[in-house]
């Protein structure tokens, strides 16, 4: 989707400002012609997406669970960020993390009695580590060999597309060079998309009963497309959307590309990763002989997670190559979103381990995260992440749970990641993220003690 060409005006919310009625008036001659029964046939969770999407009348987050209003020391953050939810909005309860120490004072974890499985994290990555992990994102990961949404439409700078557009706007060129399209040797034009919502893909759950079979399955290359035009540097930095980590995900089937191998995960990352699972109780969200169906084997492994999230074990891969593996994060993906993106409801049905934590870090601007049940059936919980949060998704029902991000939300870039914050050389940086929010998530493929051979 295009990404916001104007800044996102506070007056909005208020309805006696003179930019709110202009906008009430434009709502009213853009839908006057809509049928009155258009959303008798959404499902709880479309009617949520399209409730926090709407661009009017702006939605209403008083049902939004937003943590950062239990934390003083985000009080700047909140009240400059202009949206805000309750910080009662949904049931939850904070936990204890296992461990205290200096670098940890005042971290905190909560748990909600309706998805067991899902922990937040709010502010658990420092000021620091966000810039960092900016940096690492636009400037040293999202580029060869790691895959990107733009590779197969445009023959990318060898030094990456960010690092180029860095330079040539500090020669005020930035929109000058062009970055040519590739030229598809296809002789077949792939039919158009036909119109109205994108279509998702219906892929068969991954697990290790169909594993051969899946991974065995033709994973034929994207073909580029025929209309891509020749587009500016400074352009195709809005339309990256997302940069592979790990195991080369096929976007085409939904299945991981075993074949291309496995891409590396930045060490900072992984140890960031593997902190938090190792901090979480999980005794309390898992204890007491609750939750034990839908796990690998019929018997739950949480107890191990702290233990053998990290732990390296050779396997023999495709019966050819042997790969060390290990047990922690071993795939993933970087999303950037601008701030008209939104991520439709869906269900990670792609990894053979369906339980092991998912963590899935914030930055730049807030976002309403929706997290469901197994089926659209399932009214969604909302829930307002800002930069630095962790969502740890876990266990049987929340790995399967349907989930998306419905709105990012403007004007929501934090004070610690302004350039009066950061020094001179984030400028480039703060002025990406006014209008984006990217999002690192990982993930582990295979379950404890299988062998893909």
């Amino acid at each position: 989707m295009p990404a916001t060409t104007t800044p996102f005006s506070p007056d909005l919310l208020d309805p006696t400002s003179p930019a709110y009625k202009k906008a009430r008036r434009q709502h009213f001659k853009t839908t006057r012609n809509r049928s009155p029964h258009v959303d008798s046939e959404w499902t709880p969770f479309r009617a949520a997406e399209k409730k926090y999407k709407a661009l009017f009348p702006p939605p209403d987050l008083s049902d939004v669970i937003d943590l950062a209003l239990l934390d003083d020391t985000r009080a700047d953050e909140v009240v400059g960020g202009v949206w805000r939810g309750a910080s009662d909005a949904i049931p939850c309860r904070e936990i204890p993390l296992k461990k205290n120490g200096p670098s940890l004072r005042g971290k905190k974890a909560y748990i909600f009695p309706n998805h067991p499985g899902l922990v937040v994290l709010p502010s658990f990555v420092s000021h620091d580590e966000q810039r960092q992990l900016v940096r690492w994102a636009l400037q040293d990961h999202a580029r060869r060999p790691n895959e990107t949404n733009l590779d197969v439409h445009y023959v990318l700078p060898e030094e990456g597309l960010w690092s180029r557009y860095t330079s040539l706007r500090a020669a005020g060129e930035a929109d000058g060079e062009l970055v040519q399209p590739r030229i598809s040797t296809s002789s077949e034009v792939p039919p158009p998309e036909p119109p109205g919502p994108r279509k998702l893909i219906a892929n068969e759950p991954a697990g290790k009963g169909n594993y051969h079979e899946l991974s065995a399955s033709p994973k034929p290359p994207p073909a580029p497309s025929p209309t891509a035009q020749p587009s500016s540097v400074a352009s195709l930095v809005r339309r990256l959307r997302w940069a592979n980590i790990g195991w080369s995900y096929h976007w085409g089937t939904k299945q991981y590309d075993f074949a291309k191998g496995r891409g590396e995960i930045q060490d900072d990352l992984r140890r960031l990763c593997k902190s938090v699972i190792r901090l979480v109780p999980w005794e309390e969200l898992f204890g007491g002989g609750n939750n034990q169906e839908g796990w690998d084997d019929g018997s739950p492994d949480w107890d191990a997670w702290d233990e053998t999230y990290g732990k390296s074990v050779g396997v023999l891969f495709n019966r050819i190559q042997c790969l060390e593996r290990r047990i922690e994060p071993d795939a993933g993906i970087v999303n950037f979103y601008q701030t008209r993106d939104t991520l439709m409801a869906h269900v990670d049905r792609s990894e053979v381990c369906a339980t092991s934590p998912l963590v899935s870090i914030s930055l730049g601007c807030a976002a309403i995260f929706l997290i469901g049940g197994l089926t659209r059936d399932v009214a969604p919980t909302p829930i307002l992440l800002r930069s630095g949060d962790v969502v740890v998704m876990s266990g049987p029902a929340c790995r399967r749970a349907y989930h998306g991000i419905p709105r990012i939300l403007e004007g929501t870039l934090p004070p610690h990641l302004h350039t009066s914050m950061s020094g001179d050389s984030w400028e480039v940086y703060e002025e990406y993220l006014r209008r984006a929010r990217i999002n690192v998530n990982v993930r582990q493929v295979f379950p404890r003690g299988f062998d893909p051979a």
